[in-house]
């Protein structure tokens, strides 16, 4: 069987070559040509621990093309763009109604047709019974998370699926390469599916603002949250696989895009939106922490402009991505300042940010600084060791936010250690 994947993003990329490392014959189209030649040559555009491996060992049943001609062998063809979202986190759906526009043209007239990515409540339906009348449509939640892609592509805990008739079995070669991963599959309509994924990720917003505001009311009162967090993973009602790790706010565009998704259909249909509203309050708020800790350490002490070293630049470890990250509002805040910055991947593009230099190592940032302010938790950054960041530091001030550096070496070493659900700050501040 030859399974077609149409749009070659993130998600497309990743989707294709696990199907193709389950043994499935594979056509990865994208009407970017440039791109298809890149990918025919082992270059990927997006970085995902694990992903050069699997495109290395599968890449002789995958075949990139810009020519949508070659869908027509497919009897399986899944629609795989990641949906871009606009400055207020708004999906724009005009690319995937392109895709599935050269797909509903270019595949057999008996190939089943999957919708892979993310789209709103109501979409699938329209295209079911519009452009894609007469074609046997289905609509797949996809559960891809950033740094963790691959990993989850081969091992996914279980597949929803939206169907125009979901008491129907699904066609064989769709039901052949979802059975390959052997886990459980949920058929339900196609608006249930849809929500289903929005559904998923608003759990997980109020999971990470409940979070957040117990962790910085811990900062406050003298608790700490690295005692709390465990004992909640021992109730069964909440389990040993809650996200309870303090964050600075939501990020990455997904999450925010399904608040405003969901924040927008509430609105239309007359239902209440205070809890979102909050959540996003909440994000904003945390996201602000590390500029009002230098603000509060650093900046109102200090007379001229000190030198600041960041670490990380992406929206969270092992991604390039830096939608929504909170290291952007911070390097526009410290604008009147000099800022050293470090990311193991990502790379800033923006020739506005004169006041940004940088740099090729942590340490090659930290030279000279005054503060060292660390945005994304990145494995790297965990095994330096104190003491050469101390011998770099001009200063002696480091924003840790995720904890990524031990405090008890620090504080040995004579550095003020400021952290998320940590009474330190209080108390340095009192």
């Amino acid at each position: 069987m030859t399974i077609g994947f149409a749009g070659l993003s993130h998600l497309g990329i990743v989707s294709s070559l696990a199907a193709a490392a389950k043994g499935f014959e594979v056509v990865g189209f994208d009407p970017d040509a440039a791109l298809c030649e890149a990918l025919i040559g082992g270059e990927l555009p997006v970085f995902e621990p694990g992903l050069d491996d699997l495109l290395a060992a599968h890449r002789s049943r995958i075949r990139f093309t810009a020519d949508p001609s070659q869908l027509r062998a497919c009897q399986l063809m899944v629609v795989s763009p990641d949906v871009p979202t606009d400055h207020a986190n708004r999906s724009d759906l005009a690319s995937i109604e392109r895709i599935v526009a050269q797909v509903l043209a270019a595949a057999a007239p008996s190939a089943t047709v999957v919708i892979l990515s993310q789209v709103p409540p109501g979409l699938t339906r329209r295209l079911a019974a519009g452009p894609a009348s007469g074609r046997t449509l289905y609509y797949q939640v996809e559960t891809l998370v950033f740094g963790r892609a691959v990993e989850r592509a081969l091992q996914p805990e279980r597949f929803i699926v939206g169907c125009a008739a979901p008491e129907t079995a699904l066609p064989a070669p769709y039901a052949a390469w979802l059975g390959s991963f052997g886990c459980p599959i949920a058929r339900m309509r196609y608006e249930s599916a849809e929500l289903a994924k929005i559904a998923i990720n608003m759990f997980l917003a109020s999971s990470v603002s409940t979070t957040n505001t117990l962790a910085e009311l811990c900062e406050a009162i003298g608790a700490e949250w690295d005692e709390i967090a465990p004992v909640l993973k021992l109730d069964r009602r909440i389990g040993p696989h809650a996200y309870l790790s303090p964050g600075l706010g939501i990020a990455g565009g997904n999450l925010e895009r399904d608040l405003t998704t969901i924040g927008g259909l509430a609105r239309e249909w007359g239902t209440d939106t205070a809890v979102v509203d909050a959540w996003l309050s909440n994000s904003r708020a945390r996201r602000e922490w590390p500029l009002r800790t230098l603000q509060t350490e650093l900046l109102s002490r200090t007379e001229g402009a000190p030198t600041i070293a960041v670490w990380g630049l992406a929206y969270k470890p092992d991604t390039r991505s830096m939608k929504n990250a909170p290291s952007l509002s911070l390097l526009e805040a410290l604008r009147p300042y000099a800022v050293r910055a470090y990311d193991p991947q990502a790379v800033l593009s923006r020739p506005d940010w004169t006041h940004v230099r940088q740099v090729a190592s942590a340490l090659d940032a930290c030279q000279g600084a005054d503060a060292l302010v660390i945005m994304t938790p990145w494995a790297e950054f965990a095994s330096i060791d104190a003491a050469r960041i101390r011998e770099h530091l001009a200063g002696r001030l480091i924003i840790d936010p995720y904890g990524v550096l031990p405090v008890s070496r620090c504080e040995a070493l004579g550095l003020r250690h400021v952290r998320l659900g940590s009474p330190s700050r209080a108390e340095q501040v009192a």
